[in-house]
């Protein structure tokens, strides 16, 4: 699609690998300009000068650590500087990240929120504003499936998943009917480098392989769903099929069992 009709830019936290880098080819070939964020800047380099040959867009990169809390303001700062408004957010950023009780360093706890939770916040508040002046938006916060159900053992992940469901749900329904849309994506198990990057192979490795769905359906349907104003949409057939069960009253007590000791309340 060399050559595309500009459709405004696009803002992908995230994007030097998986779901973001996969972001990013999708939007560059249905012609936004890209702004590229994530910390790997040679990463990103790369990313961003075969985009900008095969499709003829202008990408922008900016290396910038989301867990540090001065940095979403930075990338904003520096887009502002630059004349560049943001119409297509995909807060997408994230990792695995530590055991919330056997992490003993608030710290990095801290951290993490800064990189799971705020910056997302942030950015959805730096963005929306304009979006609604000019009548159009949209924004894609990856959440997961795993935010779907509390669990025993998952006192972290899950958590701050559970957050960006909540903020994007809130924010589209006040502001869908100015033309902006947010979506919470919700995978399950995604053919990433994110399991290898968080030393979860042996887990990958064990699980059967149709749970597993390619990053291109994940980031396809995302931005089908955010197009038709989905607030909360989980990706992959098998995911839309399980999902109401997971929130039925039936089922949810079963997932406070502790299996390894009992019973949490």
């Amino acid at each position: 699609m060399t050559g595309a009709e500009n459709k405004g830019t696009a803002l992908i936290t995230g994007a030097s690998s998986g779901l973001g880098e996969t972001f990013a080819f999708e939007l560059a070939a249905a012609g936004h300009d890209l702004v590229l964020v994530a910390r790997r800047r040679e990463r990103l380099q790369a990313i961003a000068d075969s985009l900008a040959a095969r499709h003829s867009i202008k990408v922008t990169v900016i290396s910038a650590d989301l867990s540090e809390s001065h940095a979403p303001v930075d990338v904003m700062a520096e887009l502002g500087a630059k004349g560049i408004h943001i119409d297509y957010l995909i807060n997408n950023a994230g990792i695995a990240g530590p055991d919330f009780i056997e992490e003993r360093d608030w710290t990095v706890q801290r951290s993490y929120f800064e990189l799971m939770m705020i910056s997302y916040a942030a950015f959805c508040h730096a963005v929306i504003p304009a979006m609604l002046e000019r009548g159009w938006g949209r924004i894609i916060n990856v959440s997961s499936m795993a935010a779907r159900i509390p669990r025993a053992g998952d006192c972290n992940y899950g958590p701050v998943k559970a957050y960006l469901i909540a903020l994007s749900e809130s924010l589209h329904a006040t502001y869908r009917h100015r033309g902006v849309h947010i979506t919470a994506l919700c995978p399950g198990f995604t053919h990433t480098e994110f399991h290898e990057a968080n030393g979860l192979t042996t887990m990958k490795n064990a699980t059967p392989a149709f749970i597993w769905y390619g990053a291109e359906v994940v980031v396809r349907e995302g931005l089908r769903a955010v197009e038709r104003g989905r607030p909360v949409y989980a990706s992959g057939r098998l995911y839309r099929w399980v999902d109401p069960f997971l929130q039925s009253v039936w089922l949810r007590p079963l997932f406070r069992i502790n299996w390894r000791g009992g019973t949490t309340h």
